[in-house]
């Protein structure tokens, strides 16, 4: 389908052009949220006055944006992120990450959708795009430093009780086996006086 343009749309065109896209970007998009209308015979009459009222925006939205433009292109931005033995980062630097900090150290309110860049992935400096205005797309400088992950501490294994072949006894059979070992040791000694005054009687 064929829509002519009534407003700047990033990635695809300024207001006035003519531009060809899906029929389901088209109604879905473009036409509900009044950026453009088909391309009929009496929309095509409006492209000059169109072009006229669009061109005159942007000049007074890129006049009212230059500070701010200006201010994005002086800031660095640093992470910090651990590194793998690759070099790889673990996870990455996400664009909702930059704009949380662009928006912090300027004290604006910026979208994340304006960042246009990747995830990033590797450390070292990288220049990231920041859409203002269909004119204005600062660049950040981003430093990206590695921390190397910290190897975890291995517990010291547990000492592990002399193996004696036999299996390990809950506390009540010991507490069982201590009584009957108890009363063995004491018939043993019942056993032993009782023949001792056995021997006594009979050598009178």
């Amino acid at each position: 389908m064929k829509v002519l343009l009534i407003k700047d749309v990033f990635n695809l065109g300024k207001a006035g052009e003519v531009k060809k896209v899906a029929d389901g970007f088209a109604r879905n998009f473009l036409i509900p949220q009044k950026m453009a209308v088909m391309a009929t015979v009496g929309a095509m009459k409006q492209v000059d006055r169109i072009q006229a009222s669009a061109t005159k925006q942007r000049e007074l939205l890129n006049e009212e944006m230059s500070g701010l433009a200006e201010q994005i292109a002086a800031i660095e931005l640093s992470f910090k992120a651990k590194v793998g033995e690759t070099g790889k980062l673990y996870g990455s630097i996400t664009q909702q990450m930059i704009i949380d900090e662009v928006n912090e150290q300027l004290h604006v309110n910026l979208d994340r959708h304006q960042v246009e860049s990747q995830p990033l992935r590797e450390t070292g400096e990288h220049s990231v795009r920041v859409r203002l205005t269909f004119d204005l797309i600062p660049e950040i400088k981003i430093i990206v430093e590695g921390e190397e992950e910290e190897p975890e501490e291995q517990e010291e294994p547990e000492e592990q009780p002399e193996d004696t072949g036999k299996k390990p006894r809950s506390a009540k059979i010991e507490e069982i086996v201590e009584a009957e070992e108890m009363a063995a040791a004491e018939e043993a000694v019942e056993e032993v006086t009782s023949k001792s005054d056995d021997q006594e009687a009979e050598s009178e």
